[in-house]
């Protein structure tokens, strides 16, 4: 027997088999940032810890800004996202020295949603959607929104500032982002906003559509009305953007540094390879499988 086998054999442990690169694998990665990309990343993690049992990958649910704040001062390996980083924080992580990679990984469309038991609103109009959430509105009614809905209170909620989902809608709907009326109740919980519309007959409010999917047996979804007719959300109106202008791609953020660990760069490499299935089943549109082999061409 060579000397090179001998040595293999006693680290092996005689007739065992070799460790997989794999399952050599240990340490931590570190994640925060989008409730709407949660379940996404969560998947994930959940799918490589069954390959890789001594890598500890630590979910957070920060929201989007709150997950940034913690990514541009070096703290976490990824941010989860459902907005693009702003200019603010693209300098912030320069003056910190972090660099990082931006890679889209789906398709989302923000829901609104109203109780079951509301029987007046099937759709909304985008104007409508501004008077009731921009900042300093009046609309505390039903009959504020639309004439023809009832005179009853009207109750809203919707995500905090921090959140991603928060940034897009108001962009969108009010005009601006960050700009929006304070009068709601706020979560960086989408759970917490499904309880509360589904507890409330008066209720009005918006999340991810995942979240719309996995609760539509206690909420309703309501059409939107861009100027173009009513159109719900589904796979196919969000990713070919008919869904408008609700529609929007979800990211994660990795800290290039971090990609020079082994675990880190073997979760990412996996989190490409496994992620068109994996976000399907959470509920959101995967992208083109040319788009998810070009993320990991960016890896290397």
């Amino acid at each position: 027997m060579s000397l090179s086998v001998a040595l293999l054999a006693i680290a092996c442990g005689g007739g065992e088999p070799a460790p997989s690169v794999g399952s050599a694998l240990i340490g931590t990665i570190e994640v925060d940032g989008s409730s709407t990309v949660f379940p996404i990343t969560e998947a994930v993690a959940e799918e490589f810890n069954k390959e890789h049992r001594n890598v500890q990958v630590n979910v957070g649910v920060s929201g989007t800004g709150g997950g940034f704040k913690r990514f541009i001062v070096g703290e976490t390996d990824i941010n989860d996202a459902s907005r693009p980083i702003n200019a603010s924080e693209v300098a912030q992580a320069a003056a910190n020295g972090v660099e990082f990679i931006e890679f889209q990984i789906a398709y989302d469309g923000l829901s609104v949603v109203v109780n079951l038991a509301n029987d007046f609103v099937t759709c909304l109009t985008v104007e409508e959607l501004q008077g009731i959430w921009e900042p300093g509105s009046t609309v505390n009614t039903w009959n504020g929104v639309r004439a023809s809905f009832p005179n009853s209170a009207l109750r809203l909620y919707g995500p905090d500032p921090d959140s991603g989902t928060f940034d897009y809608f108001t962009e969108v709907i009010v005009g601006e982002a960050q700009a929006s009326r304070s009068e709601y109740t706020a979560s960086a919980d989408d759970h917490v906003l499904v309880r509360g519309v589904s507890g409330d007959r008066l209720a009005l409010g918006y999340f991810g559509y995942a979240y719309y999917i996995e609760n539509e047996d206690k909420v309703k979804v309501v059409a939107v009305d861009a100027g173009n007719g009513c159109v719900l959300p589904s796979n196919e109106t969000v990713a070919s953007g008919e869904y408008s202008p609700l529609s929007r791609p979800l990211y994660i953020y990795v800290n290039s540094k971090s990609l020079e660990k082994p675990e880190v760069k073997a979760f990412v490499q996996f989190y490409m390879r496994e992620a068109a299935g994996l976000v399907r089943e959470v509920g959101y549109v995967a992208l083109n499988p040319d788009e998810y082999e070009g993320n990991l061409s960016n890896i290397q």
